[in-house]
């Protein structure tokens, strides 16, 4: 084949010029684009509000450390995934770049937990074993492991339809699921505690954090959809059929999760509304890649757009807000 993303023998994989995929470079300079460190952010506020026993409510440190305890592991389930299985079988080389790209950028989230857990002082012992310990993280966890069998298989190959359908069911699983339903309810979280100026510093990181993933869902969802137009025998209605439900189970996760990070909600949001999130994006993950709608519910966080549409920037030399880089065409929620 003169043209395929994956399986392409033909190519030249360190020869990047011409470029087939001109979705992909523009991926990878709007990642450029929105090039932070978690340094940049102040903790400072954070730290204050930690330490004060009156600011933050059981409930919300509680949100916190939940939420900290599956981004810090999750990121680097993801990072493994990219370095270790998917720049293996793409063989494309623009795409090669934004993977890197991404996985640079997973680097980067990870540093921020890091960083979160040193400004707060607390114990990693507590924070990182939560894939373990919190059952709602642990069975997040275990169904994207579960989903992703064949990327980290080493002898795994995408030589035949079948194995293209492997591939990118893993492809779905690790981009549609894991980064563009299970992040999702822990951002509103965040977010939704920086809407009450609360914990502003870690809710400032998480918004460049879903700015970086909402550019990994729309490379993610290119790539499926370009093998899919490449290879069209593998999207059958059975398979279809068969991703509709894999991401009805990740909304079942994902709710459970919310209830159990948020029981008794923050203030004006409930565990309801959550859970309402993650069905509306659930919806939109599955249009982006041409699967029809299962719950028709509407956005009941209008203000998550808002907060990560990249039209400004802070620069954080003379704490002012600039003007943002990057194209405002992409959708963020």
């Amino acid at each position: 084949m003169a043209k395929s993303i994956i399986n392409n023998s033909t190519i030249d994989p360190n020869k990047i010029l011409p470029m087939t995929y001109l979705w992909a470079r523009q991926h990878y300079k709007d990642g450029v684009a929105n090039n932070w460190t978690p340094e940049e952010i102040s903790m400072q506020k954070d730290v204050e509000q930690w330490k004060s026993p009156s600011v933050l409510a059981p409930t919300e440190r509680r949100l916190i450390l939940w939420n900290l305890g599956f981004f810090s592991t999750a990121e680097s389930l993801t990072a493994n995934n990219l370095v270790l299985a998917v720049y293996k079988h793409v063989t494309n080389p623009e795409c090669r770049q934004y993977i890197l790209r991404q996985a640079y950028e997973e680097a980067v989230h990870t540093d921020t937990f890091i960083y979160c857990c040193d400004s707060l002082g607390l114990d990693p012992e507590e924070i990182y074993p939560m894939y373990e310990s919190v059952s709602s993280i642990k069975a997040k966890d275990e169904f994207v492991v579960g989903l992703t069998t064949s990327l980290l298989d080493p002898n795994f190959k995408t030589d035949t339809q079948e194995n293209i359908r492997r591939f990118l069911h893993d492809l779905i699983g690790f981009y549609v699921i894991m980064e563009g339903i299970f992040f999702y309810a822990g951002f509103a979280m965040m977010l939704a505690l920086k809407r009450q100026d609360k914990m502003v510093g870690i809710g400032e990181q998480f918004e460049y954090i879903m700015r970086d993933e909402s550019l990994h869902l729309a490379f993610g969802c290119d790539l499926i959809n370009t093998i899919k137009a490449e290879n069209p025998g593998v999207w059958t209605k059975k398979f279809q059929d068969e991703i509709v439900e894999l991401i009805k189970q990740a909304v079942i996760l994902e709710k459970a999760y919310a209830h159990d990070a948020c029981p008794s909600g923050l203030l004006g949001i409930n565990a309801a509304q959550f859970c309402d999130y993650v069905e509306h994006i659930a919806d939109r993950r599955l249009e982006r890649i041409d699967l029809p709608k299962v719950y028709g519910r509407a956005n009941p966080f209008p203000w998550m757009s808002q907060s990560t549409d990249l039209v400004k920037e802070k620069n954080f030399f003379e704490t002012r807000v600039t003007e943002y880089q990057t194209a405002g065409s992409l959708e963020w929620d």
